[in-house]
Parts: structure tokens; sequence; C-alpha cells
């Protein structure tokens, strides 16, 4: 299953955005509104809950300065990343979107789909008034 998010385009240099979102502290502020739980666990990993979900743990795996950060699923029962993309369209001005891409069965994929496109979106609308 793969999703995606509204691009969103920022008053900040890809570098910017790529710093932004490097640190893992910071995704705690794109959080939506019903989290219930942020932890950090070391430098690149965190855990986050959503009121009524389970947790989740995420995980730095690969990084392209400026333009590319990937976070995976650590450990549970769900394999998935959050990929963030980011571009230069003009000086000091980046577009920003992410990708929700996971291996679920079909039922799973039907239950998931609108809480995690949901999710992602707001990640990306955070992030013009967090950065």
């Amino acid at each position: 299953m793969n999703l995606e998010s509204p691009k969103v385009t920022l008053d900040k240099s890809p570098q910017d955005v790529f710093d932004f979102l490097s640190d893992i502290k910071n995704f705690e502020k794109l959080m939506p509104d019903n989290i219930s739980k942020f932890e950090i666990l070391d430098e690149d990993k965190f855990l986050f809950a959503l009121k009524g979900m389970p947790e989740i743990i995420l995980k730095k795996k690969e990084v392209i300065p400026p333009n590319k950060i990937v976070l995976c699923a650590a450990g549970g029962k769900l394999d998935f990343s959050l990929v963030g993309h980011i571009n230069e369209i003009s000086e000091g001005k980046s577009d920003v979107k992410l990708l929700f891409e996971g291996d679920f069965n079909p039922m799973m994929a039907m239950m998931v789909k609108g809480p995690i496109t949901k999710f992602i979106e707001t990640l990306v609308t955070k992030m013009p008034e967090s950065i």
C-alpha cells in the first residue's frame, strides 16, 4: 500500500527542512493533536502513540542530504516506511511531500488507509508553522 501526502511549500531551503526532519525530536511538533505518547528512544529512533492506536516505533533508516529522509517501522507487527522528499523550487523555498509505503494484507490495508492518510497529511501540513 502506497499513500502520498499533499505537497506543501515552505519558505525554507531544502537543507533547513532536511536538518529539521533529521532531528527526530522535531517530529513531536508535527504530530496530530490526538497524540497520547511521544518518547525519544535514541538519536535515530522514537516511539509515538495516537489515542486508540497501538504504539509505533520509527527509526531513521536512510538519509540523502538535503533531499530525502526515510523512517521505517522498528519492531512491531507492521512493516512500513515513511519517506520525506524535499525539493528546491527557488532560492530559500522548498516543496515537501511524504510517502507512506507499507506491505499489508488487503483487510489490514482497508482498516489503516484512512487513519494513515490523515496522519501523513497532518505531519506535512504542520511543517510550515513548525520549521
